[in-house]
């Protein structure tokens, strides 16, 4: 067994067995639709344009696109919120249980580590009770110190193409799987990469996986 800790939180224990690490927003729990909510319920409203949110969000009252360092203060207060407001994006929690019978899960979230404890919350509720680890770094690096060379098969689920082509560069044999549960933004989402495979739904996901284990 490989025990790691990392970033200051809790320990990762891997046994000998293949790795699944998971994005969390809009991966294993919905963010899209509650963040919209959330925005509603002060003011502002995102309009699904394009693939990002700055310049997307609007204040209600006026119309007015909101400013870049507005919305860094509305996406820090919903993380602030998010036991409120996340759920598990659909068919999540059962892929997630079945593909733990086959392979060690953690989770690996792009949020700034004051908010790990509001996270690990909001996952423990919904019975996602996996690793957590929070990073603001690039995925890349700390996904390959996640794995440690072990000689086995690594899997990262990602909704976002830069995070998927940093694990490529730095574990090339790893499968990077490419999944956002809003269909709407899915469409705008630009293409990950021909090395990288992309899946609509959680049963295409640990179809896929499963394809790999030999599950």
């Amino acid at each position: 067994m490989t025990t790691i800790t990392t970033y200051g939180h809790e320990e990762i224990a891997l046994g000998e067995r293949p790795l699944i690490i998971c994005d969390v927003d809009e991966v294993a729990l919905e963010f899209v639709s509650p963040f919209a909510g959330f925005l509603k319920a002060r003011g502002y409203e995102l309009l699904p344009r394009s693939f990002r949110l700055t310049g997307n969000i609007v204040s209600l009252e006026s119309g007015v696109e909101a400013a870049k360092e507005t919305v860094r203060e509305l996406l820090d207060a919903f993380f602030a919120e998010q036991l409120d407001w996340q759920v598990p994006a659909n068919g999540a929690r059962k892929s997630l249980s079945n593909l733990s019978a086959h392979a060690d899960i953690v989770f690996l979230t792009a949020m700034s580590p004051r908010h790990y404890e509001a996270r690990r919350a909001v996952l423990d509720r919904h019975d996602l009770h996996y690793p957590l680890v929070a990073t603001v770094e690039e995925k890349g690096p700390l996904i390959s110190e996640i794995h440690d060379e072990r000689d086995h098969t690594v899997v990262f689920i990602d909704d976002m193409a830069p995070n998927l082509q940093s694990a490529k560069r730095h574990l090339p044999h790893a499968i990077a799987i490419n999944y956002m549960s809003n269909d709407h933004f899915r469409t705008m989402a630009p293409h990950p990469g021909d090395d990288i495979v992309s899946a609509e739904t959680w049963g295409e996901i640990e179809s896929i996986i499963g394809r790999h284990l030999g599950a």
